[in-house]
């Protein structure tokens, strides 16, 4: 009897999803006023995928991104992440599991000015208790070598440029070997030519096999991507 070959199956079939939003909206409140920021949205990201949100201001994208991290709740609708509710830990479970599971890199880059670039490097680590000091700094300075901060291992953020401050915010959010990064405007406060040095790094840990999602207003480095998904007052509207 003849048999019936399966269907080949589609890269984003055969790949598991990372990042599963469904149906997620999130209300923020005011007094009686209230400000919809997110209208449900429904978004996936594969393990390994590389993808860029863009939208206007106010459209939603950060808030997306503090609902991946976990550093917001949604108002309706479920995160999953690596088949994990986050939407449902506890604050001590979510600070616990962003420390593991999650590197973020800011616009700011959110350095603590009075510790050095190893330092600041070091302090996911500290915070988890991973590993003896002696450990710890001798990951912290492999991260800073990656992003070609290895000299500069010693020195305050006063004494580092933009771009290399954010190069020391990337080397922290490799500090607990993450599989997630995450980028809200890491390239905000940055020139096209250093921009475009930070967009490098992210390619290089996502061809190490991490996930990089990154929120951005450069339209050139949103199309470097494997993947842009564009928000427009809270929904999506493009992928």
């Amino acid at each position: 009897m003849d048999t019936l070959a399966s269907p080949e199956r589609t890269e984003e079939e055969t790949e598991p999803a990372l990042i599963e939003l469904d149906s997620v909206e999130k209300v923020f409140k005011t007094g009686d006023v209230e400000y919809r920021a997110l209208r449900g949205i429904d978004l996936t990201a594969r393990a390994g995928e590389m993808v860029a949100i863009v939208g206007p201001s106010g459209s939603g994208k950060s808030t997306i991104m503090n609902m991946i991290t976990g550093i917001d709740r949604p108002s309706a609708g479920t995160v999953v992440v690596d088949g994990r509710r986050i939407d449902e830990m506890s604050e001590e479970q979510l600070a616990s599991w962003r420390g593991e599971h999650v590197g973020v890199v800011f616009q700011f880059f959110q350095l603590l000015p009075t510790l050095t670039a190893l330092e600041n490097a070091m302090l996911p680590m500290d915070f988890a208790r991973r590993g003896s000091k002696g450990e710890r700094a001798e990951r912290a300075r492999r991260n800073l070598e990656l992003v070609g901060l290895g000299a500069q291992a010693d020195k305050l953020p006063s004494e580092l440029s933009g771009g290399e401050q954010q190069r020391v915010a990337i080397a922290r959010s490799l500090a607990t070997e993450p599989e997630l990064i995450i980028g809200d405007e890491p390239t905000g406060n940055l020139d096209t030519e250093t921009a475009g040095e930070m967009f490098e790094l992210f390619r290089t840990l996502n061809a190490a096999g991490r996930t990089v999602m990154y929120v951005t207003h450069d339209l050139d480095l949103a199309g470097r991507a494997d993947r842009v998904v564009t928000i427009r007052d809270g929904v999506v509207v493009a992928s």
